[in-house]
């Protein structure tokens, strides 16, 4: 049956049915979000001390609070480390503990399956599934975990920061956003169907190496080395294409979303620098925006 047959009816990627494995480290996952967002903030405060020194020691052409000023913008960057430390520690240490759990369980459940599952699926595509798909799932319950909580938590920061600093340059770098959102549920959807297809087809190609090797004497003797080659560069190529397909989707998206990050700083330093101008906007604060557009 074709994977993505199976795994269609599944609600929200399965995610609700993998929670059970991250209850017993509920405490660690905890500590890692949490420092994830503490991370994400100090990310957010950092473009504000740029305002800061801007604005008041080069525009103003003076070094007083300077001591004040470089003491709490090194504090930052202490707990801005400590917490990227503690944050990256706690995935790893998560990623680990998940995907053994996983391995210990699929490899009880194996016992319990009957000889027919043997007989319709090889040892090595088996192993391969086996150990591919939990080490998958393992890192997107960990750092996928820690990982989205530092990027939206950041970007709804710096939203709120463009908005403080200037709402009306704010709303100028928001039109980018909806052009974000669209094509990346278009690419995604079509990059996670190929990206399954490539994991799917590895695991029969790994299962293809282990029924050539075990029955290498097999093949010898009844002289179907030539039809077994044929069978396997069948596999390879459909990888191959599949591959190369989803190579192509990313070759067309990540310039994507670079050109709109590009774009969207465009818009500040044309608007923003207008408004510099028209001395409605600091040259302090369009360096901040500049960053937080990025």
């Amino acid at each position: 049956m074709n994977e993505q047959k199976k795994t269609k009816g599944a609600k929200w990627f399965g995610i609700p049915n993998l929670v059970p494995y991250m209850r017993p480290y509920g405490k660690l996952i905890f500590w890692m979000v949490l420092m994830a967002f503490y991370g994400s903030a100090m990310d957010a405060v950092i473009p504000l001390f740029q305002q800061h020194a801007i604005d008041h020691f080069i525009a103003d052409k003076t070094m007083q609070g300077v001591g004040g000023w470089l003491a709490l913008y090194i504090l930052v960057m202490i707990i801005q480390t400590a917490t990227n430390y503690i944050s990256a520690y706690g995935a790893c240490k998560a990623e680990l503990y998940i995907g053994r759990d996983l391995k210990r369980e699929t490899f009880n459940h194996l016992q319990t399956l009957s000889f027919s599952y043997f007989n319709q699926n090889s040892v090595g595509y088996v192993h391969a599934r086996v150990m591919s798909d939990t080490d998958r799932i393992a890192s997107t319950l960990a750092w996928g975990l820690m990982e989205a909580v530092w990027y939206i938590a950041y970007l709804l920061l710096a939203i709120v920061m463009m908005f403080v600093l200037n709402w009306k340059l704010a709303l100028c770098v928001m039109v980018i956003v909806p052009v974000l959102v669209l094509s990346g549920a278009y690419f995604q959807k079509k990059l996670v169907f190929f990206h399954r297809r490539v994991r799917e087809q590895n695991s029969k190609i790994t299962g293809a190496f282990n029924e050539g090797i075990t029955g290498a004497k097999t093949s010898k003797t009844l002289g179907i080395e030539e039809q077994n080659t044929a069978s396997f560069r069948a596999l390879t190529k459909e990888m191959h294409d599949c591959g190369i397909r989803a190579a192509r989707l990313n070759a067309v998206y990540i310039p994507l979303v670079l050109f709109c990050s590009t774009a969207a700083v465009a818009i500040v330093l044309l608007r923003g620098g207008y408004m510099v101008q028209e001395q409605v906007l600091q040259i302090a604060t369009l360096s901040a925006f500049t960053t937080y557009a990025v």
